[in-house]
């Protein structure tokens, strides 16, 4: 038995006691949720299937984790090169010692060069087979671009489809992580995103949107050359009209599962207050 002058740190070594006790039940729980049943109910594939269990992010030529996949197309490459083109995006220069020369002088001398060649990313070891970009302004310094892979030759549609990574090239610099010179992205890599997707659709060339998963939720995102970027983690799947014959009416959004659209809703308000307060 502990002897009255003992009996307040007896109950203070209880209360000590129950805390941790707490903290652990409480750690144990958000982990649970955080890192199992969350990303469990946002994992969706439904639309198309065969791409659960691929990667969603690119990785540059040392290795670095890159940009992640944010957005894809269903269509041969015939197709994609004829909606691009409907859309007013321009086919990259392959990278060679003439398009480097041009691209340069392109920045510094500021005079366009709307077909600039865009650097290599890597998904599943090889590079780009497609990249795309819509300058901004006269220098080839600004502009959106994708970077496409053919990863299925036939999905659900009975179509290839191909997953890409949508960025916009806001300055050149040098990386964070190699010290090369090198364009550096804008944050929101969502908004890359939306104006394919919008471009696409106002050229009629799309005829059905879906999600499938990317790489989740992501605030505090950093790409190959060290630039951060959020996103929602979701990919958005464009079908393509087939033989570039113009689509007049919207294209059918395919409907996501509830959970997804639930945290879609959250993600939007909460991307709105992150923008708000980093411009």
């Amino acid at each position: 038995m502990s002897s009255p002058a003992n009996r307040p740190v007896v109950r203070k070594r209880r209360r000590s006691r129950r805390v941790i006790a707490v903290l652990a039940v409480v750690l144990a729980l958000y982990g649970l949720l955080a890192y199992l049943l969350l990303p469990a109910l946002w994992r969706h594939y439904e639309h198309q299937t065969k791409l659960d269990g691929l990667p969603m992010v690119t990785a540059t030529a040392q290795g670095i984790p890159g940009d992640p996949i944010n957005v894809g197309m269903v269509g041969a490459e015939k197709d994609i090169l004829c909606a691009m083109r409907a859309a007013g995006w321009h086919a990259a220069d392959p990278v060679t010692w003439r398009s480097s020369l041009e691209i340069l002088g392109s920045v510094i001398l500021d005079h366009p060069y709307p077909d600039a060649p865009v650097s290599p990313l890597y998904y599943t070891g090889r590079k780009q087979d497609l990249a795309f970009e819509r300058p901004v302004g006269t220098s080839a310094d600004r502009r959106h671009h994708v970077r496409l892979w053919k990863v299925l030759d036939s999905g659900q549609e009975n179509r290839p489809v191909w997953l890409g990574a949508a960025t916009f090239d806001r300055s050149v610099g040098f990386s964070h992580y190699t010290g090369a010179v090198t364009h550096h992205i804008a944050p929101d890599i969502d908004a890359d995103r939306a104006l394919i997707e919008a471009d696409l659709q106002a050229a009629g060339m799309i005829s059905a949107r879906y999600q499938v998963m990317g790489i989740g939720p992501t605030l505090l995102g950093r790409n190959g050359e060290g630039d951060p970027y959020f996103t929602d983690g979701e990919v958005w799947v464009l079908r393509l009209v087939e033989g570039c014959v113009k689509q007049t009416s919207p294209p059918e959004i395919l409907p996501d599962p509830p959970a997804v659209a639930f945290k879609d809703a959250i993600w939007k308000s909460v991307a709105d207050l992150y923008r708000a307060n980093t411009h």
